[in-house]
């Protein structure tokens, strides 16, 4: 497997070294906003340390992450009035990852409806709307 490369794009975004919308953070993990969403409410939630996919995570990384994607999906639901949530996770560029820091896609979903293509930039200001949607629910518990 190659090795973890620390100037992906999501190693920079954990130094601060470019700009995201943060809906959450602990000491393990952190979750963000896809700037390129395929639904409303689109995040991703990444570990704090480095590794490139499940492949090569801890367990200890992959139960941070599973534990912030699980409290991240319940308040996409809440904060969308969601009916349910697609959870996204892929491996190696084989297997669709483009971004080599491990990363889970949350996706709010609601009966019916269908995902945006991918790779379409959305629209920052409605992004921000959202993390702050999303930053409510939470704070609601």
């Amino acid at each position: 497997m190659p090795a973890y490369d620390p100037d992906n794009i999501f190693a920079k975004l954990l130094r601060g070294e470019i700009p995201s919308a943060r809906v959450y953070e602990d000491d393990d993990t952190l979750a963000f906003m896809d700037i390129m969403p395929r639904a409303d409410g689109h995040l991703l939630v990444i570990p704090k340390s480095p590794c490139r996919n499940l492949l090569d995570a801890s367990p200890a990384q992959m139960a941070a992450v599973m534990q912030t994607v699980q409290k991240l999906s319940h308040a996409v639901i809440r904060a969308f009035g969601a009916d349910g949530v697609t959870v996204q996770q892929f491996n190696e560029a084989a297997g669709g990852q483009e971004v080599f820091h491990l990363h889970m896609h949350v996706l709010p979903r609601k009966e019916g409806d269908r995902l945006r293509p991918p790779g379409t930039m959305g629209d920052q200001a409605l992004i921000q709307a959202q993390a702050e949607q999303i930053r409510a629910a939470l704070a609601a518990g």
